[in-house]
């Protein structure tokens, strides 16, 4: 009621309108026409009532608001649903593009409903109602909602009034496939083949394959393969070729992968020729449209087509001629001859590198080296990687000539290699050039920021030249690259230590606990390291846990018999040295320690039988001899003066020995200064002679003796010499289901 207005009854609302002002006035008034006519128009007016009037404003309709305009905007509403949950689902909102559907699907149900109520059912737009229960039924299954994505798709190709809308039962057998529900996909794929006419190859032919697929799943291979050589006899293509070599291979049946290899490199891809990249001429409007059209989607698709037939092709010349076969040369050249002969000529070149890589892996170098030596004819980039390959062989058999001399030749073919930088580095390290080793490895790292191998080995390269700024700066790098990599955080605590940094060094050995906890070379190192600072609970801690996972570490077991004889448990020292002795049964000084905690804990009679066997081992040793006189003589024995008479012979020889070392001491002096000719032939025999007088000498060193220095001396790293050693960066080809593609062939370079 709010445009209707009510007037009072006491109100005149046109009171005052009959009144004149005379400002007003004008010639109307000698005017006798208009006079007149005003007279006569007021004499015919009826008589002036108060009324009540009530005025109603009423806004009209536009036309678009008329019954079959509303249905026609509805419509449209729907179809922009539609279009926004497509554009959802391909931007990866697949929940939103799911409520999209949804209510397009509710506005279609209300204008089919107006539709009916209206009368003009005959004009309910079928198109659309397919569009969007399709649509629906597709986010369903987008979002693996399947029963609810199944239910659409049954009604869709239940609705008799849609035509071909039994061809959706390929996406119902999807749903089932990827339900592992094997049975009902191929009888939902079959349903659909059936309803497709000859006419159509191409659908049927996908249908057929993933028939084939579905069949794989299931193991029956021998089904796969009727699909699949039905596919290959009809509409062939790459896909189907690869698959139904992949079945051959798993029925054993050689022959046929060697045909089907055939009829797969004859598979035309459809693809023109690179020349149409090429402009024929100066036109620079040509030249823009050819640089517009190189990188368009279409020819990503090109690409990644011929990128595809290349792999499946690679694999299948693996699979047919595996390794560890006798004939494995044979069938691989026969390979190569096919694909030489066909229109994917310049995967040959990628095959003779996988087999000279394989012929690597088994070991054959010689071999390996024959077929790398041929692609010094080659393309650069292929003479540039087999020369890499043959400096990392040559290094690997410790030919560092060769190795240089490859390496050389690698980076003139190809000097922006950053393998064959990182390999010429390698040979100049060995030499123990490390400024020359450094500016290569940093040139590779120019060419490639994120080659890791250069990284290491720089970083090892300013360890070697005592720069430990430097090499703490490439191992933060590297950490940065290679964030679970245990080697690097080993060598950032290393270099910790190095710089005195105790506490540094313990955090980094706690990360590689992290990655690697059984390794107990790190735990040793940690034991050492809070042994160093003091921390002997958790110095004892670290090495337990290292001698419980490797028993055989000479320090780790001397550490922890020493502390327990500083700790007073003899009988707890006693089991380490009785390990030691079983490890190093020629080192005496971890017999003397054996008997010495017999002794200290009362044991004599145990005590005394250990150092006689000591002295049957070790007759000459002066260290035993003395127990033996004080066991003697302490519990009465007449052996003493047997004993005694033995521990002076054994004194008098000492002395000899100690008195013919300073003599050769002497001797070696004068031959360091400047001699005739026969200074070298002297110094050997002087260098023989000392050796041969030091080899008789016997440790008499007491057992409680410091042995910090030895265990420092004696201690090998979890990563073993691999701290000291350059990281080799020679590639090799991976020998996978991918591309072939550059990779590492070796780890850190290992010892002699």
């Amino acid at each position: 009621m709010e445009n209707v207005h009510q007037a009072a009854e006491e109100d005149d609302l046109y009171s005052g309108y009959n009144d004149f002002n005379p400002a007003f006035y004008s010639e109307f008034e000698n005017d006798v026409g208009f006079q007149q006519a005003v007279r006569t128009t007021y004499g015919r007016r009826p008589p002036v009532r108060n009324v009540c009037i009530v005025f109603v404003f009423v806004t009209r309709e536009p036309l678009l608001d008329l019954p079959e305009e509303k249905l026609k905007l509805l419509e449209k509403k729907i179809n922009t649903l539609i279009e926004e949950s497509c554009m959802a689902q391909s931007t990866g909102n697949l929940q939103l593009a799911l409520d999209k559907a949804k209510e397009a699907h509710r506005e279609e149900r209300a204008l089919v409903k107006q539709r009916e109520q209206s009368g003009s059912a005959d004009h309910i737009n079928l198109d659309l109602t397919y569009s969007v229960q399709l649509n629906l039924a597709n986010q369903y299954e987008k979002n693996e909602m399947h029963p609810e994505a199944l239910s659409s798709y049954k009604a869709i190709v239940k609705n008799k009034m849609f035509s071909n809308a039994g061809r959706l039962k390929v996406n119902m057998g999807n749903i089932y496939y990827k339900q592992k529900n094997y049975h009902k996909a191929i009888k939902f794929y079959r349903m659909a083949l059936d309803q497709i006419s000859n006419a159509h190859k191409d659908m049927r032919s996908k249908i057929k394959h993933s028939i084939a697929v579905v069949f794989i799943a299931m193991g029956q291979y021998s089904d796969a393969i009727t699909s699949l050589e039905d596919i290959m006899s009809e509409t062939p293509n790459i896909t189907a070729g690869f698959n139904l070599i992949l079945c051959y291979h798993a029925a054993g049946d050689r022959e046929k992968m060697k045909k089907a290899f055939q009829k797969l490199i004859s598979v035309p891809l459809g693809i023109s020729d690179e020349d149409k990249y090429i402009p024929p001429n100066d036109d620079t409007s040509s030249k823009m449209v050819i640089e517009a059209i190189k990188n368009d989607k279409l020819s990503q698709m090109e690409r990644d087509l011929k990128a595809r037939a290349e792999k499946y092709i690679t694999t299948a010349a693996k699979l047919i001629c595996p390794a560890m076969d006798a004939s494995f040369a044979s069938e691989f050249d026969w390979c190569v001859d096919m694909v030489k002969n066909s229109q994917y000529v310049q995967l040959a070149n990628d095959l003779e590198f996988h087999k000279a890589m394989t012929c690597l892996r088994q070991k054959d170098h010689n071999q390996a080296k024959e077929i790398l030596k041929t692609f010094e004819k080659k393309d650069s980039k292929m003479k540039s990687a087999a020369a890499t390959n043959l400096s990392f062989i040559y290094f690997q058999e410790k030919d560092f000539d060769q190795a240089d001399k490859y390496a050389d030749l690698a980076m003139s073919a190809d000097h922006y290699n950053p393998a064959a930088l990182t390999n010429k580095g390698n040979t100049v390290f060995v030499k123990q050039d490390y400024e020359k080793a450094a500016e290569f490895y940093k040139e590779a790292l120019r060419n490639d920021s994120l080659c890791t191998e250069s990284l290491h080995n720089l970083g090892l390269a300013y360890k070697r030249l005592n720069h430990l700024e430097e090499a703490l700066d490439c191992f933060l790098k590297l950490h940065a690259i290679l964030k679970n990599s245990d080697q690097v955080m080993y060598q950032l605590a290393d270099i910790y230590e190095l710089m005195g940094d105790r506490q540094q060094a313990i955090k980094w050995l706690m990360q590689v606990i992290c990655v690697t906890p059984t390794d107990p070379h790190v735990l040793a190192k940690l034991g050492k390291l809070h042994n160093d600072e003091g921390d002997k609970s958790q110095a004892l801690h670290y090495y337990s846990e290292s001698f419980r996972l490797f028993p055989c570490k000479i320090d780790v077991i001397e550490w922890l018999g020493v502390h327990y004889i500083e700790s007073q448990f003899f009988e707890k020292a006693t089991q380490y040295f009785e390990r030691a002795t079983l490890i190093q049964p020629t080192q005496v000084k971890w017999q003397l320690m054996e008997a010495s905690c017999y002794r200290k804990s009362g044991n004599y009679q145990k005590a005394l039988e250990t150092y006689k066997e000591i002295h049957r081992k070790f007759p000459e040793n002066v260290d035993c001899l003395c127990f033996l006189v004080r066991l003697s003589t302490d519990m009465g024995l007449k052996e003493v003066q047997e004993y005694a008479t033995k521990l002076k012979k054994a004194e008098k020889m000492k002395e000899i020995r100690e008195q013919v070392d300073v003599q050769i001491l002497q001797l070696d002096c004068l031959f360091l200064q400047p001699c005739d000719s026969n200074h070298s032939s002297g110094s050997s025999r002087g260098e023989r002679l000392s050796a041969k007088m030091r080899s008789l000498t016997v440790s008499n060193e007491p057992y409680e003796a410091d042995s910090q220095k030895e265990l420092d001396a004696s201690y090998m790293d979890p990563l073993g010499p691999q701290i000291e050693r350059p990281k080799t960066g020679a590639k090799k080809r991976v020998d996978d289901d991918d591309d072939f593609g550059d990779e590492e062939l070796g780890d850190d370079l290992l010892p002699e």
